[in-house]
């Protein structure tokens, strides 16, 4: 079975993000094969919540739109169960304490663990509180990813230390979207978690061009990006798989130039 780490074993990873269900569940399954064939190293699948928070305009859209479809979590699971057949790529599910808690965590972690995900993000569940879920993704074989970002400081390190995975490097303050200039200092960031622990960091919010891209990948061992990607999925729709495809591509290219 894929684990995390082989998203980084070979150079800069390529992290790209998708909201299940936008525009339906069909387009997304086709999506996540499309782009583990264009180069990701590592897919993060969101599971649609009414009020997602950290989430920009971009995703929040994308929500209502895979929900107005009538995408639920027992359907993704479905999905996921399909994809796993051909994609061998680490995924993770990105998703909020409410949806896990309303499932059932236990049985949550369970099944996404048995239908071949390698992890979850949970951006609404602090540190503080990673107790929460922590015991039973252990005890499922599951990483449940932390993140950082610019004002941790003083908690980098502490997070750094009960890292597993990966860690998301937040660049920017505030909600996801694009952003023209990311102005945070990556490599201070970075460099503060090597220092306690080895794991690769990853580098998310705002990034959209290639240019960035490879300028993270300098300074970090991966590139995250979602609202660019959730853009084109709202502009093509059911045709966005070639241009999605495309887009990865050209960004992989540019994190691999960052070697």
């Amino acid at each position: 079975m894929t684990k995390i780490a082989d998203a980084f074993a070979n150079g800069k990873a390529f992290i790209p993000f998708l909201t299940c269900g936008d525009p339906d569940l069909e387009t997304t399954e086709k999506l996540i094969g499309a782009i583990a064939e264009a180069g990701a190293d590592l897919i993060e699948l969101g599971i649609p919540f009414s009020d997602p928070t950290a989430e920009g305009p971009v995703i929040q859209d994308a929500n209502l739109r895979a929900l107005s479809t009538g995408t639920t979590t027992d359907k993704i699971f479905d999905m996921v169960r399909r994809v796993r057949q051909t994609v061998s790529i680490p995924m993770v599910f990105m998703t909020y304490a409410n949806v896990i808690f309303s499932y059932g965590a236990d049985r949550f972690l369970k099944t996404a663990a048995e239908i071949g995900m390698n992890g979850i993000i949970v951006p609404d569940v602090p540190f503080e509180e990673k107790q929460e879920f922590e015991p039973l993704c252990q005890k499922y074989g599951l990483d449940q990813i932390s993140m950082i970002a610019p004002t941790s400081h003083d908690r980098i390190r502490a997070i750094a230390e009960q890292a597993n995975g990966f860690l998301y490097c937040v660049s920017s303050l505030g909600v996801t979207g694009t952003r023209t200039a990311i102005t945070t200092d990556i490599g201070a960031m970075v460099k503060l978690v090597k220092e306690v622990k080895d794991i690769p960091c990853a580098v998310g919010f705002g990034i959209s061009t290639p240019e960035q891209a490879e300028s993270m990948c300098r300074q970090a061992d991966g590139a995250i990006v979602g609202s660019a990607i959730v853009k084109l999925i709202a502009q093509y729709g059911r045709d966005s798989v070639q241009p999605v495809a495309d887009y990865v591509r050209t960004m992989k290219t540019a994190c691999r130039n960052a070697q």
